[in-house]
């Protein structure tokens, strides 16, 4: 199950109470005090996990509250302190306040945490209290309180490509084509309902990963169509190859609707529409391919490329034009 946003509460851990104590064994006169300070409470950590490609670990559990500390003891023995709970989420998580709706971290790369809620500082013992003026205190304090915190943990898939278009426009069927990875293909539209994510091998040093992202429609911007939900996952990649369907299954005119998802895009993120667009024609092998694909060319005034997934046709040259924006990219 794929799961790109959820709410957790997290809860530090509270710190172990100090120990009052008094040292007593026999021919020691005037022990003293001997109460051990408690132990920290745990954190709440969240780190980005190599392994972990969604939030559907987090959300069978909507709590997350760390150990406590335990509390000291005599002999000036300090409590153990609770052990951080860590919490596993993809590269490319926003933790995010709940109630402020603020960032707190964007983890971006693997390896990359934060303390979500801090434990408790522990309490301290009476021998901490022994002056020249109080040399029998019995003053100890108890632990503190963990903090405690509501976050939305969401995630935008980060791909170097992402390949965008309608409905049906041949995205699933372009990633299986061009990498291992085995989305659901079927001729309706909306058969894929979360992004898909794919290593593109292009030769033995050079490679990038190519992400589906879900069909959008019009009004995406606005939510419709779950737009939210698919649209915040573009805004990670650095390439849109922009997929259009040559003869559209509802009879609508491509080109309109590659004019409708640009606005979309742009509505939702301004900066989208300064990203590196390649225009791609779909579905090669039909009769009206041909005629679309000069017409977009004449019209977006740009190179459009022509390709069939089913053929393989123009597969090549598209990789070839993905691979030279990447390393202009990287300039």
């Amino acid at each position: 199950m794929f799961v790109d946003r959820v709410a957790i509460y997290v809860e530090g851990g509270r710190g172990g109470d100090g120990c009052m104590s008094f040292r007593r064994e026999p021919y020691v006169p005037r022990g003293g005090p001997d109460g051990g300070d408690g132990g920290h409470g745990g954190s709440v950590v969240i780190i980005a996990g190599e392994d972990v490609d969604s939030l559907a670990g987090v959300t069978s559990r909507k709590q997350w509250k760390a150990p406590r500390g335990k509390p000291g003891s005599g002999a000036k023995k300090r409590g153990r302190s609770g052990k951080d709970l860590v919490i596993s989420v993809p590269p490319g998580t926003l933790v995010m306040d709940a109630s402020q709706k603020f960032v707190i971290k964007d983890l971006v790369q693997c390896g990359d945490q934060m303390v979500a809620a801090r434990g408790g500082k522990a309490g301290k013992g009476n021998w901490r209290f022994k002056s020249a003026t109080n040399q029998a205190p019995r003053i100890f304090t108890p632990g503190e309180e963990g903090e405690r915190r509501d976050l939305i943990l969401e995630l935008k898939v980060i791909a170097d490509v992402a390949l965008i278009g309608k409905p049906n426009a041949g995205k699933s069927t372009l990633l299986s084509r061009l990498s291992r990875a085995r989305p659901e293909v079927a001729d309706y539209p909306f058969t894929t309902k979360y992004p898909n994510l794919g290593l593109v091998q292009f030769d033995l040093n050079r490679s990038f990963v190519l992400a589906d992202i879900p069909g959008l429609i019009e009004g995406a911007h606005e939510g419709v169509g779950l737009g939210h939900e698919f649209l915040r996952h573009i805004e990670r990649a650095g390439i849109l190859v922009h997929l259009v369907e040559p003869d559209p299954m509802d009879g609508t005119d491509p080109m309109t609707n590659y004019q409708t998802i640009r606005q979309e895009l742009v509505k939702y993120n301004a900066a989208l529409a300064e990203r590196p667009e390649i225009v791609v024609i779909t579905k090669s092998e039909l009769p009206t391919a041909a005629e679309v694909h000069e017409a977009f060319r004449t019209e977006v005034g740009a190179e459009v490329l022509l390709i069939s997934a089913v053929t393989g046709e123009g597969l090549n040259q598209l990789t070839g034009r993905i691979m030279q924006q990447l390393e202009v990219d990287k300039v």
